[in-house]
Order: structure tokens, then C-alpha cells, then sequence
């Protein structure tokens, strides 16, 4: 057995690797392994060193596109790399999946990549995302598994030659702790609450949202919609400061902004709504999902996986505000008892399929094949 038992997780934020990552890094812990997690340090950093893992921070940036920026962050990465020479590496999030990758690849350290999304580089057309997206399959090439996170990413990277079919890996999602967000049956009120729980930026479906939210609050008046999460971030698809406090004055929205304690909020709620234009597999659906909560969510790769149409949550048109409303609509107008039925069909399905447990098993799993080696 080899006597290196360092394993690094990178991510371009401490607050992903914290909420996603949690049970992965106690569980390498608890197997003997030595976490070491490398990202930008937030609120969340001292947090992921207080679990047990080492930190190491680095300058990032979501949006970056400057070169001589984003050279130094990989210089930076390469020095950690090389100087902790870690028995395996699990890199999450594009850019650490590229900027990482590319490090072990000169290293000679095993690593994977996990897609959990296309981003910014699919969404958008343009020399340095399609430069970004084949250099990106270049890196794939290197890794020993490429994990997605549904089917349809899985399928074009491979149709695409941007991962190899026989180490591309489908895992249900990140996971969710099924102990930790538990079933609480909703209160019984008169007025629905909406809430979307995501990045205020456009490739999220937040226009539609706030759009969608004026038109169903003209016919049903007292029901609230709200929105939680960080607006003033480096993504391509952010908005301007001036439109946000625009919406935050006018719209029937709530802005909340970013709160750690999702729960409470999803607990006080009725539907979780996230009308997003692609992703790879939304966790706070299946939070909320695991708290017994249906979702409203578009008919786009990610988002259809996350759901049962008609069952755990409802599909709607993707860019599509009245699409939105319509469904909104008729959860309003469900007969008393039907939206908790959905909401219980939810937890039941999150138990059987989306259980952190069988993420973290394919992981360590992964990893005990190295350290035996």
C-alpha cells in the first residue's frame, strides 16, 4: 500500500466544496485518507479546515478571461501540487477541472473531473469558449473517470470525443444527506410561498422567474415569491447592480440574498422553482425534494433528471416566464392534500435515488484502487 494517503478536492469556492463535499471529505477522513481541499478562501474555508481537511487557497476568478490572471492561478495550483504530490486528486467545477487537470497532467497525478454542469463555455458562442471547450476535452482525455451528473452532458461530451465513453461515469447528481434535510410536512395556509434558491444570474432563469411571479401575483394576490441567493458575483451572465436594485424596489419578489441556512427556508416554503437554462444536476431541487417539497422546474438536461414530470415536480418551458406562471398556476389551484401527496412522492424518490451515500461509495471506491495499487 502506497504510504501517501493525501487526496485533494478543488473547487473555484470554498462554499461548494463545504455544502457539496461535506460527507465525501468526513468519509475520506473516516477511511484513512488525508483531505486537502484547494479553492478560494471565503466564509466557508475555516469551515472545511474545522471537518478536518487542509487548505489551501488561490485567486481564482469565476469569470476571468485574462490571461496573465489566469497563468498565475495555474503557476499557483502547480507549486501545491507539486509540492504535496497527492496519491489522487477529485477536481469539481470547470475551471479547476481544466487549470487542475492540466497541472496533474504534467505532474503525473492521477486525478478526475467531475461535470457537474456545462457553464458559461456551452451556453455562450465565441473563440475563447470554444477554444476553452476543446481544451477541456484535451484535459478529459488525461483523467482516469470523468463523472457527470446526468445523462444528456454525459452523452454530448462523449459525442463530442470531449470524454471517453468507457471512463465517463454517471452518478446521481453530488447527492444530498437524506438525514440532515429530512421530511417536515408543510404548514397548512391559505397562500402559497415560491422560492428559488440560486445564483442571481441570467443563465439561472431569474428574469423568467420575476416575470412569471408579477403575472400569477395579479390573478392570486397574496401568494409570496421568493428568492434566495448571492447577487453581486463574477459570472458571465451576472446582472448589473443597477437592475437588481431595480427588482428589488419593484418586483413582488423578495430578495433575501445569500443565507446559509437553506433548510429553514425550503422548510417554510410550499414549491421550489428553478427555471434555469441548463444544468447538471440542481441541488437545491433535490434538497428540497428530500425535505418533501415538489418542484417547478424547465425541461432542460439537469433539471428534467431532477424531477418525475407530474409526480415530484412539474416541467415547464425553458425561457418561457408564462410557461412558468401556467404551472405556477396550477399548483395554486391543486386541491387541498394534492401538493403534500407531490411533496412525499419527492422524499420517496430522493431516498431511493439520490442518496450522498451511493456518491460518496462510487468515490472512495474509485480512490481504493490507487492506494492498493
Amino acid at each position: 500500500m502506497k504510504d501517501n494517503n493525501i487526496v485533494f478536492l478543488t473547487s473555484n469556492t470554498s462554499w461548494y466544496l463545504y455544502n457539496f463535499r461535506k460527507s465525501t471529505i468526513l468519509e475520506l477522513i473516516s477511511s484513512g485518507y488525508k483531505p486537502v481541499c484547494i479553492a478560494p478562501k471565503d466564509a466557508y474555508s475555516a469551515k472545511l479546515i474545522e471537518l478536518g481537511a487542509k487548505f489551501y487557497p488561490i485567486n481564482v476568478e469565476g469569470k476571468s478571461t485574462n490571461i496573465f490572471k489566469e497563468l498565475l492561478v495555474i503557476f499557483q495550483i502547480f507549486k501545491i501540487v507539486k509540492q504535496n504530490k497527492p496519491l489522487f486528486v477529485y477536481n469539481f467545477t470547470i475551471k479547476m477541472n481544466i487549470y487542475v487537470g492540466l497541472c496533474c497532467v504534467i505532474l503525473n497525478v492521477p486525478y478526475s473531473n467531475n461535470v457537474s454542469g456545462l457553464g458559461t463555455a456551452f451556453l455562450h458562442k465565441g473563440f475563447i469558449f470554444s477554444f476553452a471547450k476543446r481544451f477541456y476535452g484535451f484535459i478529459n482525455s488525461f483523467a482516469k473517470v470523468v463523472f457527470f451528473q446526468n445523462k444528456d452532458d454525459l452523452d454530448l461530451f462523449v459525442s463530442a470525443k470531449l470524454s471517453d465513453k468507457n471512463k465517463s461515469v454517471l452518478l446521481p447528481g453530488s447527492g444530498v444527506n437524506v438525514n440532515e434535510f429530512f421530511y417536515k410536512r408543510p404548514e397548512i395556509k391559505k397562500n402559497l410561498i415560491f422560492i428559488m434558491i440560486s445564483r442571481v444570474i441570467a443563465d439561472k432563469g431569474v428574469r423568467e422567474y420575476i416575470e412569471a411571479s408579477e403575472f400569477v401575483r395579479n390573478i392570486y394576490p397574496e401568494t409570496r415569491f421568493i428568492l434566495v441567493g448571492d447577487w453581486l458575483i463574477s459570472n458571465k451572465s451576472s446582472f448589473n447592480e443597477s437592475e437588481i436594485i431595480n427588482w428589488k424596489e419593484t418586483s413582488c419578489v423578495e430578495f433575501v440574498g445569500h443565507q446559509d441556512d437553506v433548510k429553514s427556508w425550503i422548510y417554510n416554503s410550499d414549491v421550489i422553482v428553478l427555471p434555469s437554462y441548463r444544468e447538471g444536476m440542481p441541488r437545491t431541487i433535490l434538497e428540497a425534494a428530500s425535505c418533501g417539497r415538489p418542484s417547478i422546474v424547465s425541461d432542460v438536461p439537469g433539471c428534467r433528471h431532477s424531477i418525475i414530470h407530474g409526480e415530484t415536480g412539474w416541467l415547464c418551458e425553458v425561457k418561457s416566464s408564462k410557461s412558468l406562471a401556467e404551472k405556477m398556476i396550477n399548483c395554486i389551484e391543486l386541491r387541498p392534500g394534492e401538493l403534500e401527496k407531490h411533496g412525499l412522492l419527492a422524499r420517496v424518490h430522493i431516498e431511493d435515488n439520490f442518496s450522498d451515500s451511493i456518491v460518496v461509495s462510487k468515490y472512495i471506491n474509485l480512490l481504493d484502487t490507487f492506494r492498493s495499487d
